[in-house]
């Protein structure tokens, strides 16, 4: 009786602070019963427990694995175009894995390119046990696991097992999100600014957009993030950060708008995306899903660090990559709960200031010396780099740097390729939004 007491209040409060300014309780109740609706437990692996409820105030980051499912069942996911038209299939079109820290003031994503070539783990489903795969696709992992099981939990949560035996981390959740439901979401928030920066004319999609600055509705922004072949190499990596980018905008969108406070759009919002999305036991929940909105509410979307996962060619197959060793630096941080991008100079050097100001004198002495130096040291000086925009600098051979990364950018496509190795590390919204297209 008492946990029945608990439960109640904790809902009427959710009720009142979420919901406020609505008809309070039928809203409750709208929710709550799509959450229930799109809830798919994660199927527990080898012994494990099933997964908790997440307490968004706990004090502790959550992980979750966000996949985007290309199926074509229903004729609002057929209408989108492209690929597998027919129903019944099912595949992972787009996996992420997100880690939202401890403290809410960053989020770590990165992107697994779906053609990668991986060795994935045996896993139970709703029908038995699926064999271990090896050299394998990674999206074929949440297929097969579809095919074995006859339904979505197993497709997750094979994709889930398979992505820890991977990467080292505990992720227990996912989302799971078809077209539609993306198309759906960024109609209900208004639509979403999208930088484009060469002109694009997809036939695979229909997507034809100029150079410039474009407020695309959901079905053009969805096009947009499945375009591969004319945009960039064509290659599914430089697609990833594309998606990286309309996540990041349509995030900077809800935050401009105050949505995650403004409680009637926050619920045509939620109603919305709820009704579009699949979402695992321990996040189903309405009182969960409120808490971690409003605990995002103060993110700037400059600490959603985005990444990539670095790959290489296959050996045996020019047309696949493989994860390259440098991969586990990215999972490392997110084992360890670091942000992707450590503190700023700057930040440290304010944090120094007192010690500073105390070797002022030294500093002054310091500073004569330099400027008392011969013309011919000054000529031996490395060129400088020229600020061009906020994130943005530009070397004396013209090549653009994404400053956050260090990484050069592609000024066709705005992806930023590791200056050693050529790899991509993910796409500089700084260049698309301050460079090609600046707000003025």
């Amino acid at each position: 009786m008492h946990h029945r007491v608990r439960n109640t209040v904790i809902y009427v409060l959710v009720a009142t602070l979420v919901f406020v300014g609505t008809a309070a309780a039928a809203t409750f109740l709208d929710i709550n019963s799509t959450i229930e609706n799109g809830e798919v437990r994660i199927i527990p692996q080898k012994g494990q427990k099933e997964a908790e409820l997440v307490d968004p105030n706990a004090g502790k980051s959550i992980e979750l694995l966000v996949l985007g499912q290309d199926t074509r069942d229903g004729a609002d996911n057929a209408a989108i175009g492209g690929g597998d038209t027919s129903e019944g299939s099912h595949q992972a079109d787009t996996t992420m894995v997100v880690q939202i820290s401890a403290d809410r003031s960053y989020i770590n994503l990165v992107s697994i390119p779906r053609d990668s070539l991986v060795d994935a783990p045996s896993c139970e489903t709703s029908k038995g046990t699926m064999s271990a795969q090896y050299n394998v696709m990674f999206n074929s992992v949440f297929a097969n696991g579809y095919t074995t099981g006859d339904d979505l939990a197993s497709a997750a949560s094979c994709t889930v097992n398979a992505v820890n035996s991977l990467t080292g981390l505990n992720i227990q959740n996912f989302i799971v999100v078809d077209f539609n439901g993306l198309k759906d979401m960024i109609n209900a928030i208004g639509g979403v600014k999208i930088c484009i920066p060469s002109d694009v004319k997809d036939p695979y999609t229909g997507l034809n957009l100029a150079k410039g600055l474009h407020q695309l509705d959901g079905l053009s922004a969805t096009q947009y993030a499945r375009t591969r072949y004319s945009m960039g190499d064509g290659s599914d990596v430089q697609r990833t950060t594309r998606q990286q980018y309309l996540i990041k905008q349509l995030l900077q969108q809800a935050l401009d708008k105050n949505i995650f406070t403004h409680t009637s759009e926050l619920y045509q919002l939620a109603k919305s995306a709820l009704k579009s999305l699949n979402i695992s036991h321990g996040l189903a929940d309405t009182a969960t899903l409120a808490g971690l909105a409003m605990s995002l509410k103060n993110l700037n979307v400059s600490h959603v660090y985005t990444r990539t996962l670095p790959v290489v060619t296959a050996p045996n197959d020019p047309n696949r990559v493989v994860w390259d060793s440098s991969a586990d630096q990215l999972w490392a941080k997110m084992r360890e709960g670091k942000p992707f991008i450590e503190e700023t100079q700057q930040s440290t050097d304010n944090g120094n200031q007192d010690s500073s100001n105390n070797d002022a004198n030294q500093q002054d002495s310091a500073d004569q010396n330099n400027a008392q130096q011969t013309p011919q040291n000054n000529a031996q000086q490395t060129p400088q780099n020229t600020k061009v925009a906020e994130g943005v600098e530009k070397t004396p051979d013209g090549r653009y740097i994404d400053t956050d990364t260090g990484g050069v950018i592609d000024t066709e496509t705005g992806a930023v390729q590791d200056a050693n190795t050529g790899q991509v590390l993910g796409i500089s919204e700084a260049y698309l939004n301050n460079v090609v297209c600046p707000v003025q």
